[in-house]
């Protein structure tokens, strides 16, 4: 079991990072998405970018930053809402989705409009964590279930350009375009629509996707942030954090992880 889902983005304290991040669950990582499954603690109060959706066996009790108390087994906090966890779950699902990815605008908007508890069909009882991201993902989509177009070669050649250049460094879409001989607008418009997620915020998910590796593979944090082309481990930090809401000792070997792109 893990010890936590989620973290206090708003602390500095090494002890309760520690306390927070001593994970022995399942992890799962693919552009655009991080999940987790195990055990839900309370957190402090925290935002992040991701949209988060909590899928539990018995409800959950979250607090928005107004005070507002949301309590079932589905919940889905919207991107950049301030929030805490002040009742968990023995064991659930904390799966996290880019705003931007076709997806996680679906999940944003379900909770604006009809409110953070939902009704989902996931059941974490049952199955594995990369079958309960599916059955969330095709809930969420359940309404957009368009054949997808055949991919272009100009995406599945910046799909095969990608990992080499972002171990490199910082990299642009007309960076990938000029390499590609198409225009940067042409290029963004093809990616976001065959991928489902832009193509900027594809390459942090990239370098999130190299730095995980780097640690599977035995390199410390610092190395795994370099090789996937981030400044620093600073930098990976600020990433985890910004966007999750949680250190980059999420990271971490002693978690069962899924990864691929």
């Amino acid at each position: 079991m893990m010890k936590a889902l989620v973290s206090n983005d708003f602390s500095t304290s090494s002890d309760a990072e520690a306390a927070a991040t001593t994970w022995h669950g399942a992890a799962l990582l693919r552009p655009g998405i991080l999940a987790f499954e195990g055990e839900i603690l309370p957190t402090e109060l925290h935002a992040h970018h991701a949209v988060q959706i909590t899928a539990a066996c018995t409800p959950v009790v979250v607090v928005d930053g107004g005070g507002v108390r949301r309590q079932g087994p589905h919940i889905i906090v919207p991107t950049d809402a301030p929030h805490r966890v002040c009742g968990g779950a023995a064991h659930g699902l904390a799966i996290y989705l880019d705003p931007e990815t076709v997806a996680g605008a679906a999940a944003d908007r379900r909770a604006h409009l009809h409110g953070w508890e939902q009704t989902l069909s996931v059941d974490p009882a049952r199955g594995g964590l990369a079958e309960h991201v599916a059955d969330v993902l095709a809930d969420l989509l359940r309404d957009d279930a368009a054949e997808p177009p055949e991919r272009h070669g100009v995406v599945t050649a910046a799909l095969q350009l990608l990992p080499d250049m972002v171990r490199d460094g910082s990299v642009r879409g007309s960076d990938v375009a000029r390499q590609l001989g198409v225009s940067a607008t042409r290029l963004t418009h093809l990616f976001t629509e065959q991928v489902g997620i832009p193509l900027r915020r594809y390459i942090l998910w990239l370098r999130l996707y190299l730095a995980m590796n780097g640690v599977l593979a035995g390199e410390d944090v610092a190395t795994a942030s370099a090789s996937a082309g981030f400044a620093d481990s600073s930098h990976l930090t600020r990433t985890c954090r910004r966007t999750f809401g949680l250190p980059p000792s999420i990271l971490s070997r002693d978690v069962d992880w899924d990864i691929s792109l």
